[in-house]
This record gives structure tokens, C-alpha cells and sequence, in this order.
């Protein structure tokens, strides 16, 4: 069974269009936006809606649930590695996530064995806290 991995958790550059999600964060709020002329929820955080380019774009609480839409188990070996200098092996999930509220958000999954990850597995958020005004949004089996 792999061993348990603690991923990095890198700040992210946080602009004016982002401030409000990152900010939400370190509530463990997900908050997403969504287009008031054609109502699509978008991700990644912008003011522009992808789909129809209005910029009447206003903002909610999702629910932090979603499923696995797709993932790989990713396995690293290296003693100069970013993540582990112990010489072991890291092994760590990449997934896309397809939100209950309809988006897909490329995360890992996190607090799991990572052999035992499905798609369409359902997951929800966590939260992991930089330490610089922001927590990254991670997904753990439901």
C-alpha cells in the first residue's frame, strides 16, 4: 500500500479578480461565479463570463461536492524532489473534479489511499492553508 503524502502547499498569485475566492478559502468556503445573462458557472475565477463574454458576473457559495471525473496516480522518486528529500517515494493523486454545480476543477485528492481513487467517486473540498492569505482547494473521499 503507498504511504501516506503530504503535498506542498504553494501560495497562489492572488489579483484583483481572485481576491474574494482566495479570501473565502480561509473560511473553507468554495465560492464560484456564475454569468447573470446565460447563467453558466465558471471556473476558474474571472469577471468575464467564458461562454457568452458578458461581465455581469456575480458570485455564490458552492457546495464543496462534486465526483471524479478523471485522475491519475501520480509517483515520484527523487531525493532533489520539491516534495519529499527522505529518498522515498511520493505517490499523490491529479484529478479533474466535475463539481455538483457543474465545472470541472483540476485538484488532488488528498486523505485517501490513492490506489483505491474511482472515477466518479464522490469527493468534497478541503482546504489547505498556505499561510499566506490563501488555502488551496483539495477534494477527500465523501
Amino acid at each position: 500500500m503507498p504511504q501516506p503524502t503530504t503535498l506542498p502547499v504553494p501560495a497562489p498569485v492572488i489579483s484583483l479578480e481572485t481576491k474574494e475566492f482566495w479570501a473565502a478559502t480561509l473560511e473553507d468556503k468554495l465560492m464560484l461565479n456564475r454569468c447573470n445573462t446565460c447563467q453558466t458557472v465558471i471556473w476558474y475565477p474571472r469577471q468575464f463570463c467564458p461562454e457568452c463574454s458578458s461581465t455581469d458576473i456575480g458570485s455564490f457559495q458552492a457546495s464543496g461536492k462534486g465526483s471524479i471525473y478523471s485522475f491519475t496516480v501520480n509517483r515520484r522518486m527523487n531525493e532533489n524532489a520539491d516534495y519529499r528529500s527522505d529518498g522515498k517515494e511520493l505517490v499523490y493523486v491529479l484529478a479533474y473534479v466535475e463539481l455538483d454545480e457543474g465545472p470541472r476543477v483540476l485538484t488532488n485528492i488528498v486523505d485517501c489511499d490513492p490506489e483505491t481513487v474511482k472515477i466518479g467517486q464522490k469527493v468534497q473540498t478541503v482546504f489547505h492553508d498556505t499561510g499566506k492569505g490563501a488555502a488551496l482547494v483539495r477534494f477527500k473521499p465523501a
